[in-house]
């Protein structure tokens, strides 16, 4: 958490800033200029605490977020607006990590506009508390600003964020004395600042009152228990500079060579955030070793502990641990550590994976020969490190990608995070993230020219935006993934692009264009005798004439499907295009060979025990009994439908219990 340093390492407790929260809990019934004019306000209120990095910024936020939680019952929502490094984080990003913790469903690829309109329209039902955490400008955090004055919003920066009205920033300096004497202490304990109160004060005012310097001398004094105060202090004044890096300077150098180093590479994590096992890799030590180390910078304020044995390096350290790693390591050997960060997340993430599958398979053997701190227990311990990580696992495909120089890596990466999100999620719920990384894929295929694997990104981008609606974005996406099929001579890629090409125009009601393009398909599976997708797509040929009214030509191609289905002894494929010739005959205008057709349909279903279709199918008889005047025979239908749906439900409450027990 950044500026997280009023609180002492592995404590709670807040210190100082009464005056500060006085001031933010009055402002929050302060008079508007909407109500002065006597409008309603028709936003959220928007309190700004403005302070540099180190000042306990977030700490305050967090702190009056948590005293407000009984006036906003809903809860508290957060959103880091900057990487810990200094990097703005997209709007979008912000808004993907809102939807999440309110739990709206995210739209896979949907625009920073559209996923801002969601934000705003989750919290516009809701009385809660939006945390907007180091926003750059005004920018940057106005699209996140519910319309809905019973929300509050806190917003954190350096200064002001000139742009959203009737704002008052509550600017930070440094703490009180008495509050920082109190934060040192902690640290410390109470005797060796009571038999030297004076040098205390010293040291506090050295550090400028500023809570992530504070921290930092009570983490070298706690380390130190025959320095005193006054020594410590005195090294201090002798360095020059701000507080905050004259204290991480003392720090930094009071550490041992080989700690300084893994506190130093830490500053590669994604996010700031490190497990034991990605300290260890960056730091090329074992797992329990860097366990140690974690739990140690912790507790000298280096290092602020999060859940499930993360850790997190404090935003304000970030830009002070890069210079000293660009100074004090060769870029070579900083490289290699990204590499090892890089290759044991992939490990992580296949084990993960593998994980889920059967006892006895190739995936389980080979995890059963990994190191046991690489294994998981259970496919629900994997799916809990899997949710935990995300956050990190997604930065870390992102800067894989970005950096450029460790592309096969980058790639290994990506498809590792696809294949677990898919195994523990399904694809259908992990569409928002698997949006994301199929990009991350097309990035790197256009930058070194993998035209095959191009053309597997657009085709998977293509095909989630055909799901969600975006039929001519999908189109184009379609295209393209056909040319670079054709660049990488896939006859896979370019046969399932012509078909998705005309899937695409079939959606847009163009059954010319779809049926030339579906035809373009079938061309290559019959010179390439695939029969499976020469019989579906003969099935989607039949498809498109009966939509365009040319029933002659969709029972040609209907009938060319059910020969290949009855040809491939597919039952289920068999008893669908015979059904779907029963309703091109009905349109035809042909009943009796509609039923015909369709009583052969029943029977080839019912050999398949395909009960779903058998039930479609029963009513399609009783339909077509009536319309040719059968009234006794086509009750008949309907109840057999029926006894066929009991038994599909029936079924399916027997394999559900077999499941639980």
């Amino acid at each position: 958490m950044t500026d997280q340093a009023v609180a002492a390492a592995g404590s709670r407790q807040f210190f100082g800033r009464q005056r500060e929260l006085k001031a933010l809990r009055a402002d929050i019934e302060r008079t508007g200029l909407d109500t002065l004019t006597g409008r309603k306000a028709p936003r959220a209120r928007v309190l700004l605490i403005a302070g540099k990095p180190g000042s306990g910024r977030t700490a305050l936020a967090e702190e009056l977020a948590a005293g407000l939680s009984d006036q906003y019952p809903d809860g508290i929502f957060r959103a880091r607006l900057t990487e810990p490094g200094g990097e703005p984080v997209p709007t979008a990003r912000a808004a993907q990590e809102l939807l999440a913790a309110l739990g709206v469903p995210e739209p896979p690829g949907a625009a920073e506009d559209e996923l801002t309109e969601l934000v705003r329209a989750a919290l516009g039902e809701r009385r809660a508390v939006l945390v907007l955490d180091d926003a750059v400008d005004a920018e940057h955090a106005d699209p996140l600003i519910p319309d809905n004055p019973d929300s509050l919003v806190i917003g954190v920066a350096r200064g002001p964020l000139t742009g959203i009205p009737d704002v008052r920033p509550c600017t930070l300096g440094g703490l009180d004395p008495k509050s920082a004497i109190e934060l040192l202490t902690a640290f410390t304990g109470s005797v060796r600042i009571t038999v030297d109160p004076q040098a205390a004060e010293t040291l506090v005012e050295e550090c400028g009152g500023l809570p992530a310097a504070v921290v930092l001398a009570g983490g070298w004094l706690s380390t130190r228990p025959k320095a005193s105060v006054a020594d410590l202090a005195k090294r201090l004044r002798a360095l020059s500079g701000d507080p905050l890096p004259r204290a991480f300077a003392l720090a930094h150098e009071a550490l041992p060579a080989t700690a300084a180093r893994i506190l130093r590479y830490l500053s590669l994590a994604p996010l700031g955030r490190a497990d034991a096992h990605i300290a260890s890799a960056l730091a090329g030590c074992s797992v329990s070793a860097a366990a140690t180390t974690l739990a140690d910078f912790a507790a000298l304020g280096l290092l602020a502990a999060g859940e499930d044995g993360q850790y997190e390096v404090p935003g304000h350290l970030v830009p002070l641990l890069r210079a000293q790693l660009e100074e004090r390591d060769r870029p070579a050997e900083v490289q290699l550590a990204r590499a090892r960060m890089l290759e044991r997340t992939v490990r992580l993430l296949q084990s993960c994976r593998a994980v889920t599958e059967p006892e006895g398979s190739p995936a389980r053997r080979k995890l059963a020969g990994l190191p046991r701190a690489l294994r998981f227990p259970s496919a629900a311990a994997g799916a809990d490190w899997l949710r935990s990580r995300q956050p990190f696992l997604l930065a870390s495909a992102r800067l894989a990608v970005a950096d450029g120089e460790l592309d096969t890596l980058a790639r290994r990466l990506v498809a590792s995070l696809v294949r677990a999100l898919a195994a523990h999620r399904g694809a259908e719920a992990a569409a928002p993230q698997l949006y994301g990384l199929h990009q991350l894929v097309l990035d790197v295929a256009e930058r070194r020219g993998l035209h095959r694997e191009r053309a597997a990104a657009l085709l998977n981008l293509a095909d989630l935006d055909a799901r969600t609606g975006r039929t001519k974005e999908a189109l184009l996406r379609y295209r393209s993934a056909l040319d670079a099929g054709r660049a990488a001579n896939d006859p896979y890629a370019t046969g399932r692009a012509m078909e998705s090409v005309g899937g695409s125009y079939q959606e847009l009601g163009d059954w010319q264009r779809a049926g030339d393009w579906y035809g373009r398909a079938l061309a290559q599976r019959l010179a390439r005798d695939e029969r499976a997708d020469q019989a579906r797509l003969y099935a989607r040929l039949g498809a498109v004439q009966t939509y365009a009214g040319r029933f002659g030509e969709a029972l040609r191609f209907g009938r060319a499907a059910a020969a290949g289905y009855r040809r491939l002894e597919d039952l289920p494929g068999y008893g669908r295009a015979l059904s779907e010739a029963a309703r091109v005959q009905e349109y035809a205008g042909r009943p009796e060979e509609s039923l015909r057709t369709c009583e052969e349909a029943v029977e080839w279903a019912r050999r398949a025990q395909d009960t779903r279709l058998q039930a479609a199918l029963q009513l399609r008889l009783a339909d077509t009994l009536d319309r040719l005047g059968d009234p006794a025979a086509a009750p008949v239908h309907p109840a057999a439908a029926e006894r066929e749906r009991e038994k599909e439900y029936s079924a399916e409450q027997i394999r559900r219990g077999a499941i639980e027990d």
